[in-house]
């Protein structure tokens, strides 16, 4: 039985995991009150009563430094104020005692002074370590708010991310549905495209190893080919020699002289002919020339082609090559034919399609 395929973000059960955990995240995140969120809320929300708030002072936000200030002046004239209530209630409450009849004097002990003390001194135990737990809150809130606000906006950015991670999910199964309308089964699997792409490799490597095969016998017919020219050369020009001493005797067409000459002429020719395949050469204008070549197969019966170069006539240079025979054994020459016109290659390009026509009549 096939496994399931494991993609980018895991198989269909860890998605549906990671999506439902996310959205519970989500959810979580939009419905708890975070302290946080409802102070900035309340912060930026919260006006001052136009009543408290002289016509001089604005009425909108102020820069919490500004603010911070404020206080602390206010608490310090709070002190000051408390510490002259104090002072003037003192003041008072001693007048009247001196003044006072005293009968009507409150009577103030010794043992009074004590309890007063006292209990003044346990006030600012009090006071002291009340004092001592605010500061510790505050240095704690200090401390504990960066932490909070990082906590924050990486929970913020974790819930962005499961977002968008959802969405990526859901628009890839829309995708996988869409490609599996398009491709129904059977469809191909890793295995089969790991075996095709093996299959691939195999049949480059052997092709491969046939261009160089045919190469290497492209090489070795130019080799001979360059040799039979040069022997056609040779002959051209024992031929042009033997036409210079023949015009030069002048010598008469019943001369027994002639006769061996062009004999020998002859069984030259058709050696040639008979080492290079050609069957008949026929010049049917001034710009084409026909050449039949017999090609050996392994039938034992020779296999004719022929090859019609046309030239241009003003610039004598070649034109177009037309080829006969070739279909019937399955060699197609085009790409051949393309290459050595653009280079003007008559003697590669006869050499070539006759490599490729030689190779294909042996595999008949």
């Amino acid at each position: 039985m096939a496994q399931p395929r494991q993609s980018t973000f895991g198989t269909t059960a860890e998605q549906e995991r990671i999506l439902n955990a996310a959205k519970e995240l989500k959810t979580t995140l939009e419905s708890s009150n975070l302290q946080i969120l409802r102070n900035v809320e309340e912060f930026n929300t919260h006006r001052l009563d136009p009543e408290e708030v002289s016509d001089t002072e604005d009425t909108g936000m102020k820069d919490p430094e500004i603010v911070a200030a404020d206080v602390v002046a206010q608490i310090s004239f709070l002190r000051k104020l408390k510490f002259q209530y104090l002072e003037q209630n003192a003041k008072d409450k001693y007048v009247k005692s001196i003044v006072s009849d005293i009968d009507d004097a409150p009577i103030v002990t010794a043992e009074d002074n004590k309890v007063l003390l006292a209990s003044n001194a346990q006030k600012k135990e009090k006071l002291k370590v009340a004092k001592a737990n605010l500061a510790e809150t505050q240095q704690n809130i200090r401390t504990l708010a960066p932490m909070v606000e990082e906590d924050y906006r990486k929970v913020k950015e974790a819930t962005e991310k499961a977002t968008i991670l959802a969405q990526k999910i859901i628009d890839a199964r829309l995708a996988l549905t869409r490609l599996r309308k398009l491709h129904p089964h059977p469809r191909l699997t890793v295995p089969l495209a790991d075996q095709k792409l093996i299959d691939q490799v195999t049949e480059m490597q052997t092709l491969s190893d046939e261009v160089q095969s045919v190469n290497k016998e492209i090489q070795s017919v130019k080799n001979s080919l360059k040799a039979s020219s040069l022997e056609v050369e040779t002959l051209r020009s024992e031929r042009a020699e033997a036409e210079k001493a023949v015009k030069a005797s002048r010598i008469d067409e019943d001369d027994a002289r002639l006769i061996p000459l062009y004999d020998w002429y002859t069984a030259s020719l058709t050696l040639h002919r008979s080492i290079q395949g050609v069957h008949e050469t026929h010049s049917a204008s001034e710009n084409e020339l026909r050449l039949t070549y017999n090609i050996d197969s392994r039938r034992g019966k020779p296999h004719r082609i022929t090859i019609t170069v046309i030239f241009d006539p003003d610039t004598r240079n070649l034109a177009a090559v037309q080829t006969l025979g070739l279909d019937e054994i399955g060699v197609d020459v085009g790409d051949v034919i393309d290459a050595h016109v653009q280079v003007n290659d008559v003697h590669g390009l006869v050499a070539a399609i006759l490599a490729r026509a030689r190779a294909g009549a042996v595999m008949l």
